[in-house]
């Protein structure tokens, strides 16, 4: 088991590489781990994020033609970006893919995808025994069945690695509400795809900005 501890082992922006992995129409169809509707959300939490702190991000397909296009919920948030189309399922042994995250200069791989079993799972433990630090966002990916995704999940952990969800990655990037150039764009991906959390954040400013009823009779 490899333990993470210690300030190093949080996630920075500057360090971080986001690839999201075959959030493809096919995958969507036999989804049944999580509620589809989640998922999608989930994920263009988790770009939009990633746009917000300028963490490279790659978008990756796996026979585009027969899968289907990725959620335009992803793709349009980096509408001038090509999505690298793919033949392996192992993302990881596509140079395509590799080459451009290792171009990056960072280290700090961070994974997403359908199913989390086969497509998320593959990349990260092999990725993970040649030296990256590897996270996987739990709850922008996804399985056939709750077993499929939870043994993958566990397997990954086996191998060293990291978990979290897309909310925890924001806050664990944004690290410090002072950040003023990120805390505001930020705060509007919340409210966008947080449900409760952004709502409540609505609320809150709502109830700041409504004068007290006046006690004088």
């Amino acid at each position: 088991m490899n333990f993470r501890n210690g300030l190093g082992s949080l996630l920075r922006p500057e360090d971080s590489v986001l690839v999201m992995i075959d959030h493809q129409p096919y995958q969507l169809a036999n989804l049944n781990s999580h509620d589809p509707h989640m998922v999608v959300n989930n994920s263009a939490g988790l770009v939009k994020a990633a746009k917000v702190f300028d963490v490279p991000t790659i978008l990756t397909s796996v026979v585009v033609d027969r899968g289907g296009r990725i959620f335009p919920q992803v793709t349009e948030v980096f509408p001038d970006q090509q999505v690298i189309d793919r033949t392996f399922i192992n993302t990881w042994e596509d140079p395509k893919v590799v080459d451009v995250v290792k171009a990056t200069g960072r280290k700090q791989l961070v994974l997403a995808g359908l199913w989390t079993e086969v497509c998320v799972a593959m990349p990260a433990i092999q990725a993970a025994g040649e030296g990256w630090d590897v996270t996987v966002v739990t709850d922008a990916c996804g399985g056939v069945s709750t077993e499929a995704h939870d043994v993958a999940i566990k397997r990954m952990i086996a191998a060293g690695v990291n978990m979290i969800t897309w909310m925890a990655l924001a806050a664990e990037w944004q690290r410090d509400w002072a950040r003023a150039e990120t805390a505001g764009a930020i705060n509007e991906v919340m409210i966008q795809h947080a449900a409760g959390s952004g709502i409540a954040f609505l609320w809150e400013q709502q109830l700041l900005n409504t004068p007290a009823p006046s006690s004088a009779g």
